[in-house]
């Protein structure tokens, strides 16, 4: 290996973020939770809503009590506490409702966004993008309607899909962390 190859590794090294055992952990647990959310998605939505709900309550908290150590923007502190509170102990005291509820707002959201995205396409399409652009508007239109169509049916689905996404970016990750352990092995 000559000097230029092996300055172009150290800088390569030094410009990632994460250590190479930091993505091969990431990747097994989003292997893991994949799988899960492929072989039992009602279980393991159940217990990632779970943990949303201690996070909402967690932060919600936080915020409360961060207004005593700064005032700045107290009123907005104040309001996403008590909201991240109560969504919080809503999530936790009705775990079966919030497990269906939570998935459906955002297939919701989902559909509504790519509504309004397809739209924004086809008139930028009409206006100087093109043919693509607007083809890329209609396709994100017709999901966005479909899911609407049937948010529940395609909030079961949103495990599945997050499931498959999850096995795929883990394996990705992994692969990715041994690559980097290669490369950061001493010259």
């Amino acid at each position: 290996m000559d000097v230029t190859e092996a300055k172009d590794r150290t800088e390569v090294n030094e410009s990632w973020f994460f250590p190479w055992w930091a993505v091969l952990v990431q990747g097994i647990f989003s292997l893991i939770i994949g799988l899960l959310l492929i072989t039992n998605p009602f279980a393991t939505t159940l217990v990632i809503v779970q943990f949303v709900g201690m996070f909402w309550l967690v932060t919600g908290i936080i915020s409360i009590v961060s207004i005593f150590a700064d005032r700045t923007l107290w009123g907005l502190n104040l309001i996403s506490g008590i909201i991240g509170i109560m969504a919080g102990l809503a999530v936790l005291q009705h775990p079966l409702w919030s497990t269906v509820l939570l998935p459906t707002i955002l297939v919701i959201f989902i559909a509504v966004n790519g509504i309004i995205i397809g739209l924004i396409n086809l008139f930028g399409a009409f206006k100087k993008d093109g043919i693509a652009t607007a083809i890329l508007g209609i396709i994100s239109i017709i999901f966005g309607i479909l899911l609407l169509s049937s948010p529940f049916v395609a909030a079961l689905a949103l495990a599945w899909v997050y499931g498959i996404f999850g096995v795929a970016g883990g394996i990705m990750a992994i692969v990715f962390a041994f690559q980097r352990r290669k490369l950061e092995e001493p010259v």
